[in-house]
């Protein structure tokens, strides 16, 4: 850059020194001719606006009026080839020379310079156009990059490069850079962790690296990229230049979050419609089950009251039915799932009493494991509380289901309610003594479709849907239902709460 800058200086003091040159010989030709000395200030003062139209800034033309004004007191002027006048009205034919010179010379760098704003900033303006116009048109963050490095390159002149970030604010592992007007390359990103921790450190407006200076692309909720400016070209950056730059990377910024956004917009769709098909497909097979099931679960009934329950048939048909209400309860949790799911789960809440409710799932577990014996513990008072008694039936029936699938008939099962005045709260726990609930299983315990990993005889037969059907219902209710182990001993606890009193 210095170099260029001493040839640039040179040539224009050669300019200026032609120009003055040029009007010397000319006015040597207009007094052989004894045309007027006017016409020799007016060569003069045409030599000065030549000048300064074709130099850099302002020192040029004012040197050029100088020292046309000295060439003309020189060559021009009586005593000759001296800076002495003999008429003193000289002196207000030099100055008059050199004011005028002076003003043109401004008038003309003037005029210059706006010509030159016009034209960079009609560039600048073409480039953002170029470049808001084509980021409009991409599909995908490495065409915003691709499109981001080739106006930045353009516009800089540099080999620019772009670093995009995922979604979880990290930056991938190849970047791009241009490489020539036509061809651009991938390169590995050096210590990526390092250039996260100098980012999200950044008090200034870029990072000043070994090789790059890095702009942040900020996105509405987190970091989208970096642009990367080689540091020769970047450390030479005036505020003009820094201030478009910024302007592009604003661009850029809102391009890359409106992709984003578009995307998780494409990405919601396709999972709501998935859940649509997949709700629609559960009602449709669980609609259809019904009636065989009901079919099944009849006759098999049948075929136990025409049967001595020590022929093999009926244990057979008690088989059938067992495993008919297996399915059937599982359909219930299925359709219970698409109401869920589709929002048309309507609480009828009014005041229950507790003792009922739990008795109404003791006696749809009785039906499905008579030879089970369930622990009742409740407060010999009647207790009222805001509920919709058939989806708590149904919580507490799941529990207790659950309870069966994974203890043993000797393991005992207890369902508990109490009164928490403090907290206002109704507390209904359903315990038991079996395998337990393994520490990772824990979390994901309420999760749709999510299944334990634990290996009781019966822990296969299940969906998943049970439970989190249960904490639907319960959180539809206003309370909480939590998981954990047993203190002491082995087994599992479930306990989930109840507004005391109905919200209004």
């Amino acid at each position: 850059m210095p170099a260029v800058s001493f040839h640039h200086k040179m040539k224009d003091i050669l300019c200026m020194v032609v120009m003055v040159g040029v009007a010397t010989i000319i006015g040597y030709v207009f007094r052989t001719f004894r045309f007027p000395e006017t016409n020799i200030v007016v060569v003069y003062i045409l030599s000065v606006i030549l000048t300064a139209r074709l130099t850099d800034g302002y020192v040029c033309g004012i040197a050029a009026t100088v020292l046309s004004t000295c060439a003309f007191n020189i060559f021009f002027t009586s005593p000759y080839y001296t800076l002495s006048v003999d008429d003193p009205t000289y002196l207000i034919t030099f100055s008059i020379m050199a004011a005028t010179s002076v003003i043109t010379s401004a008038l003309t760098s003037k005029e210059k310079q706006m010509t030159a704003d016009a034209v960079r900033k009609e560039q600048e303006s073409g480039t953002l156009y170029y470049l808001t116009s084509h980021l409009a048109d991409a599909d995908s963050i490495n065409s915003i990059a691709s499109i981001t490095v080739s106006s930045i390159s353009t516009i800089m002149e540099c080999k620019a490069a772009c670093l995009c970030f995922d979604e979880k604010g990290m930056p991938e592992r190849t970047f791009i850079q241009q490489k020539n007007e036509h061809e651009q390359i991938r390169r590995s990103v050096k210590d990526p962790d390092a250039l996260v921790h100098r980012i999200e450190n950044l008090r200034t407006d870029y990072d000043e690296g070994d090789e790059f200076y890095d702009w942040p692309i900020y996105g509405s909720e987190s970091i989208l990229g970096v642009v990367r400016i080689p540091k020769e070209r970047a450390s030479s950056l005036n505020e003009q230049q820094k201030r478009l730059l910024h302007s592009m990377i604003e661009c850029v910024s809102l391009a890359m979050d409106r992709l984003r956004v578009m995307q998780e917009k494409i990405r919601s769709q396709e999972e709501a419609n998935q859940e649509r098909y997949r709700g629609n497909l559960l009602r449709a097979i669980s609609h259809d089950l019904r009636t065989p099931l009901a079919g099944i679960m009849g006759t098999s009934e049948m075929i136990m009251d025409m049967s001595e329950q020590n022929e093999p048939r009926y244990e057979l048909a008690q088989g059938i039915y067992k495993d008919a209400d297996w399915l059937r309860g599982l359909v219930e949790n299925i359709l219970s799932l698409t109401r869920l799911q589709d929002g048309r789960l309507t609480l009828h809440k009014q005041m229950e009493p507790v003792e009922e409710v739990i008795g109404a799932a003791l006696n749809v577990i009785a039906k499905r494991a008579p030879e089970r014996e369930i622990t009742v513990d409740i407060p010999d008072e009647i207790v009222m509380v805001p509920m919709d008694a058939g989806l708590i039936e149904q919580v507490l029936t799941n529990l207790l289901d659950n309870a069966i699938k994974h203890t043993q008939v000797q393991d005992e099962i207890i369902v508990a309610f109490r009164k928490d005045e403090q907290s206002g709260q109704a507390v209904f726990t359903v315990s038991d003594h079996g395998t337990g609930i393994l520490d990772e299983d824990l979390p994901k315990i309420f999760e749709m479709f999510y299944t334990t990993k634990g290996s009781g005889p019966d822990a296969r037969r299940g969906i998943g849907l049970g439970l989190a059907i249960c904490e639907s219902i319960i959180r539809a209710h206003g309370g909480t239902i939590t998981a954990s182990n047993q203190k002491k001993g082995t087994g599992a606890v479930f306990e989930f709460t109840l507004p005391l009193e109905e919200s209004e």
